[in-house]
């Protein structure tokens, strides 16, 4: 069926492209169709969130290369991203639904293989933003922790320093209000997406500009964009193998923009601002991230110091790096604890976000039946709002973070599916749409022509590549402790899914199911 590439005509009124879309598609509209292309924009931005990723995994990107892996591993990275968002961008145009990734797989995967092309993929985007979910706000309750450590004196002053069990608590009550956040109605929660994507825009150019200038020792333009940090302590020496482990903090990083695809069905003309948002969200979080990665690296003059667990911080690189920059130069740290809180509020901000995303995707995802207690998940409030999708995922995601209490390891396992199975998840509608739908794809208003095949093959490939990567050793040598629980996680959730798929839902699930 083709597409509306303009407002078509209703009952003598109009009617929005977006939502003549997905009437065509077989939906009703439900939900309250409210966002502007900014405001679908700001959800994907502020799940980027440049301050939150880099901030938190600064320390892996040291580790690994420092300054070279920081800089350059930033852009490879964001530039083969951006042609995962380009093919994803391409797709969106063509199925603006809150569904998103699996139901693009239902529909380029053909008629016989749909069911189960939906099934894997709205899986793997599920549990993956769950996954993100919990890793940005456990995030942040260990920063807490940190400025609550600084803030009492530091780890060499007697400061406090909260147990895993706090820190746990933490969490748990930032999910709280995120979750009270999202039941807000869609025009209070878009106000709040909007003003944490300015937050995050002007947060990365204040601490830019602030850190290296307030900083009384700062590193050479040398170090910055050629110094390579091999003194790891981790037992690797090639030099390609560090650098390909230190993509890791940039592809965490530039993940979730599958969020502006999830908020199709709240987004004027979606099949022309959703693309748009997630293009978007890539590239101006791509050339802010590296503002914001160069100003903090300025400011970087020993990186053995900045990662050991015996500096004020406890090991928190980029915390240690703003307390002293104001330590040195005005004898108190208080300034590096207020930029810390400047980070603190933009990983709100993102947790927040990403709540959305889940909770959308759920109730997409239970509307066609493929979760348990499915008609419960997909109801909408009287503010059309997916009221028991919001607090089903933030109850999940706390449920995984409390791996943490029996093992740091397994914890950090059900993470790695943050980035991982997201990007699988990313990749299956793509791989679908550049073979078996190779000809009967019917692009949107937002189409690649004749590079769409390409693209798409690229995106697909680069997925397969970081896939590989991120389950290498990244110690050695290997032990329990040690050992990489990448591919232990992302294959545990495949073997289940798959399991799951050929016990029951092969007899009952059927795909996306139409309303209308």
């Amino acid at each position: 069926m083709g597409l509306p590439t303009h407002t078509a005509q209703n009952g003598g009124g109009f009617l929005d492209t977006g939502t003549a879309r997905l009437k065509e598609l077989g939906y009703k509209q439900e939900l309250k169709r409210d966002l502007s292309v900014f405001s679908n924009f700001a959800f994907s931005f502020s799940i980027i969130s440049v301050l939150t990723g880099i901030t938190t995994l600064y320390n892996t990107g040291l580790n690994l290369g420092g300054p070279v892996s920081l800089q350059y591993g930033w852009f490879i990275a964001g530039g083969f991203t951006m042609i995962v968002g380009l093919a994803m961008a391409e797709i969106c145009s063509s199925y603006p639904t809150s569904g998103g990734l699996y139901y693009w797989s239902a529909k380029l995967a053909g008629p016989n293989w749909a069911p189960f092309a939906s099934w894997i993929t709205g899986w793997f985007n599920i549990v993956g933003q769950w996954a993100v979910t919990t890793s940005v706000d456990f995030s942040l309750a260990q920063l807490i922790q940190v400025i609550i450590l600084l803030s009492t004196g530091g780890k060499n002053g007697g400061g406090y320093e909260a147990s895993k069990y706090v820190v746990i608590a933490m969490h748990g009550g930032i999910l709280l209000l995120h979750a009270a956040l999202n039941s807000l109605p869609i025009s209070l929660l878009s106000f709040f997406g909007q003003l944490a994507a300015a937050w995050n825009l002007v947060g990365v150019v204040v601490l830019t500009i602030l850190i290296p200038l307030v900083a009384t020792e700062r590193a050479s333009a040398k170090f910055v964009f050629t110094h390579f940090n091999t003194d790891n302590g981790d037992g690797i020496n090639s030099k390609a193998y560090i650098f390909v482990l230190g993509l890791l903090m940039s592809q965490y990083t530039l993940t979730g923009y599958d969020a502006s695809a999830h908020m199709t069905e709240e987004t004027k003309n979606a099949d022309k601002n959703g693309p748009k948002g997630i293009i978007s969200a890539i590239g101006i979080s791509v050339i802010f991230g590296w503002f914001y990665i160069l100003g903090i690296t300025f400011a970087v003059t020993n990186i053995s110091y900045l990662l050991s667990e015996d500096n004020d911080a406890g090991g928190y690189a980029i915390a240690e790096i703003f307390y002293l920059a104001f330590k040195r130069r005005y004898g108190s740290g208080v300034g590096g604890i207020i930029c810390l809180g400047v980070v603190a509020v933009a990983i709100f901000f993102c947790g927040m976000s990403s709540v959305t995303s889940n909770s959308r995707m759920a109730y997409a995802f239970s509307r066609d039946g493929a979760m348990p207690l499915s008609s419960l998940w997909h109801k909408v409030n009287n503010q059309e709002v997916p009221i028991n999708a919001v607090w089903l995922s933030v109850v999940i995601s706390f449920c995984m973070a409390l791996t943490y209490l029996g093992s740091e390891v397994a914890f950090q396992a059900m993470v790695s599916i943050a980035t991982i199975g997201l990007y699988i998840a990313y990749a299956l509608p793509i791989f679908f749409r550049v073979t078996l739908a190779r000809k009967s794809f019917i692009p949107g208003p937002f189409n690649l022509g004749r590079y769409g095949v390409l693209v798409g093959w690229i995106a697909v490939l680069w997925v397969a590549t970081i896939s590989i990567l991120f389950s290498l050793p990244v110690t050695y040598p290997i032990t329990n402790e040690t050992l990489n629980y990448t591919p232990v996680a992302v294959g545990g959730l495949l073997i289940l899914t798959i399991s799951s798929w050929i016990l029951s839902a092969r007899h009952w699930f059927r795909g996306p199911v139409t309303n209308v």
